[in-house]
């Protein structure tokens, strides 16, 4: 499989380099700059700038009461919700074509988690609040996978959140071009070993919903399936859940394979398992047998290569 035409996604605008921070800089990340960018056309976005304020500018933080949210500047002279919310109208309905946005942790606009929320008197609330754009990202997209930066320097969370992204750009392209019956079927089929890795429980759900499409709308039948995938493939897939997934794909060699290079393949599988290996190794030998023989279903599934290669994600996992 390859990967050609770059990939729609959002970013906060100062982890591009551009200095609209409040004191005036920035928060660059050289990943999304210089490795993301080559499969990413990304559509940067400041939402402090997009409201009209300027920079610098003072510090803002989150303030709530009676379950209200605010952003306000730190020294409480200013509250600026009004123009953050009329950001946030304007600009998020027109965010439909993007495939995954990239945010700025700890930002009282962009942070996803663990955002602070104090009161009035600019006492600590509680830290578990999100940022008033991100909020609204998830409500409007909720299958749009989301990261903060500085997550993408874990290994697995990076692996995840790129792998969610490549597989939602493929689902959204197939329904620009028209759902259809066949489409929905080809979709699960090359898509199947990913989620089986990520989500047994899932895999078995989602199979016999499409097992009758003519039991419902198509439409509504779609939704409930694609919330399912993007929920499942949230989950970060354990040595385990990949062992499985190998050997399932290994199985289907068993006729064209000499037990030579089955038996190879499978000790690095289990080489795997120890963690003496990453996962590109046993891939790798999977993929080389694979290209050996005519198995059209199996060279199909985007588990294989759900990714480029060139990204490095499977030596570090």
């Amino acid at each position: 499989m390859t990967h050609n035409a770059k990939i729609p996604v959002g970013i906060s605008a100062c982890l591009l380099g551009m200095e609209v921070r409040h004191d005036k800089g920035h928060k660059r990340s050289r990943y999304c700059t210089d490795v993301l960018s080559r499969y990413f056309t990304f559509r940067s976005l400041c939402p402090e700038m997009g409201a009209g304020m300027s920079a610098p500018r003072k510090a803002m933080h989150l303030t709530e009461e009676g379950g209200v949210v605010r952003m306000e500047t730190t020294d409480g002279k200013r509250d600026v919700t009004p123009l953050m919310n009329d950001f946030i109208q304007r600009s998020v309905p027109e965010l439909s074509s993007l495939r995954g946005f990239i945010l700025t942790a700890k930002s009282p606009s962009c942070g996803m988690e663990r955002i602070r929320h104090y009161t009035p008197e600019g006492n600590v609330l509680h830290r578990d609040g999100e940022g008033l754009f991100a909020a609204a990202l998830k409500r409007e997209y909720p299958l749009m996978p989301l990261e903060e930066a500085g997550r993408l320097n874990d290994d697995a969370l990076r692996e995840n959140f790129i792998e969610r992204v490549f597989l939602y750009d493929d689902w959204c392209q197939m329904v620009e071009a028209g759902l259809t019956p066949k489409g929905l079927i080809e979709f699960h089929s090359r898509h199947k070993f990913q989620l089986l890795a990520h989500c047994q429980k899932t895999y078995r759900r989602l199979g016999p919903l499409l097992a009758d499409l003519k039991s419902g709308s198509l439409e509504a039948i779609a939704e409930e399936y694609i919330g399912g995938v993007m929920l499942a493939m949230k989950k970060q897939v354990s040595r385990g859940a990949h062992v499985n997934t190998l050997q399932h794909l290994t199985g289907f060699l068993r006729e064209d394979l000499s037990q030579e290079d089955r038996t190879h393949i499978n000790d690095q599988i289990q080489a795997y398992l120890r963690e003496e290996v990453p996962l590109v190794v046993p891939m790798t030998l999977l993929r080389g047998a694979l290209r050996k023989v005519h198995l059209p279903y199996v060279n199909a599934q985007r588990y294989l290569t759900p990714y480029p290669d060139a990204l490095g994600l499977r030596n570090r996992v």
